[in-house]
């Protein structure tokens, strides 16, 4: 496409967007079960109009827009509040989930660094399962992942004996997962804490899905175990606000112990033509609607809103796992939150995921093992028996052959 020579009106192009839309995964009929978490029309309205009440604002400038600065700094303060914060904890605001590890790790690095450790070549101890946004972190970053096999007992999490065991001088973080994305299972933090304690490394605690989730889920009764800084070996969390939060796309948090550990993670630099400049994350310019979006639905839904959403979730997984032991599925470990993995002993995994693609159900996979995935919404409470009943169909067409001879649905977490 090239630049047309003359602009149309809005009426033309917004028939065309929808045109474009118009094959995209069906998120509000509830159909879709990974990347868009849908709270319903309400929420929605919300994240929309506070967006666009700050579309055109920037968070790189607190000076210029101290409304954000302090949006910013309430977030912040929420998060801590939820996720027993210590005094002087704090953290930032980022664009998402990948951003927030990515800071986690280069401010564990420069720790690190400033205590004399891991100064030619740093490297992390992760679980198997952890996501791979540390990956990506560590290619950016020249750093060593050692990603470690989780527990044979089942239970599909890390284990903290073989994770101490892969530390050594140049480690300067471990990581624990709450829960991770392939299983939707809780890690041992305790344990893990103990470990960093005795190891004196760094922890981080993945809660990129479960941060906005898990401390409602235990108010609502669930038995979610010490996961965040209520465990005293965990420096640092990454929790994202357009997840479970409900907020506006890119939310996320990543937080500190203290502003000891922070003060590692922002970038100052006045050596060049321009004014001297700090930002405290990896992004220069700060879209200020996704900052005004998440401190709107934070104040919108409040404790009480959290909770009724978190509770339909959690009570939707267990109608799913329900219906699905009663068709012969096994769910992989044991999901607390609103991701669930399963499998079936006698059916091809990813064939069962292309038949109910086919049904128009845009959902994941996990590949170790191999299993159907299911990131949940407070929608699916609407949707998840017409699911089942798909999912049901789709068995049968594994089991006669009938899936087998149409063409071959590729599934992929991207």
């Amino acid at each position: 496409m090239k630049l047309p020579e003359k602009g149309q009106d809005w009426p033309a192009i917004k028939a065309m967007l929808e045109e474009r839309g118009a094959s995209d995964a069906k998120w509000r009929d509830g159909k879709t079960a990974v990347y868009v978490f849908n709270a319903g029309e309400e929420v929605e309205r919300v994240q929309k109009e506070a967006y666009t009440a700050f579309m055109s604002e920037n968070g790189l400038g607190p000076l210029a827009f101290p409304s954000l600065a302090q949006m910013e700094k309430d977030v912040i303060s929420m998060a801590l509040g939820l996720l027993h914060g210590p005094e002087g904890a704090t953290g930032a605001m980022t664009s998402g989930g990948t951003d927030s590890i990515t800071m986690a790790v280069k401010t564990a690095r420069d720790y690190a660094r400033s205590k004399g450790r891991a100064k030619q070549r740093a490297n992390i101890v992760l679980p198997q399962s952890a996501h791979l946004a540390f990956d990506k972190a560590c290619h950016l970053m020249d750093i060593e992942v050692r990603r470690i096999p989780l527990k044979r007992d089942g239970s599909f999490e890390a284990d903290p004996v073989a994770m101490g065991e892969a530390i050594d001088s140049d480690t300067i973080m471990m990581v624990g997962s709450a829960p991770n994305f392939p299983h939707g299972i809780i890690d041992p933090i305790a344990a893990l804490g103990g470990v960093a304690e005795d190891k004196d490394v760094w922890l981080h605690v993945d809660a990129c899905v479960g941060g906005y989730f898990a401390p409602f889920a235990r108010m609502n009764g669930e038995s979610v175990p010490p996961f965040d800084f209520e465990v005293p070996g965990v420096m640092s969390m990454s929790a994202d606000l357009h997840k479970y939060g409900y907020a506006a796309k890119g939310a996320s948090t990543v937080l500190f112990r203290s502003e000891e550990l922070y003060a590692f993670m922002p970038f100052d630099f006045a050596g060049w033509s321009g004014a001297p400049m700090k930002t405290p994350t990896l992004a220069g310019t700060r879209p200020g609607g996704a900052i005004s979006a998440a401190w709107a639905v934070m104040n919108y839904l409040g404790v009480e809103g959290y909770r009724r959403l978190q509770g339909q979730v959690c009570e939707t997984r267990k109608r799913a796992e329900s219906g699905l032991r009663e068709m012969g599925f096994e769910i992989v470990g044991n999901p607390m939150l609103g991701l669930m993995a399963f499998h079936h002993p006698d059916l091809n995994a990813f064939a069962l995921y292309g038949e109910i693609y086919r049904r128009g159900w845009f959902t994941s996979v996990t590949k170790e093992p191999p299993s159907l995935h299911l990131m949940l919404s407070p929608k699916h409470a609407d949707v998840i028996d017409a699911y089942l009943s798909d999912l049901k169909d789709a068995c049968d067409a594994v089991r006669s052959g009938d899936a087998a001879k149409k063409p071959k649905v590729e599934a992929r977490y991207s």
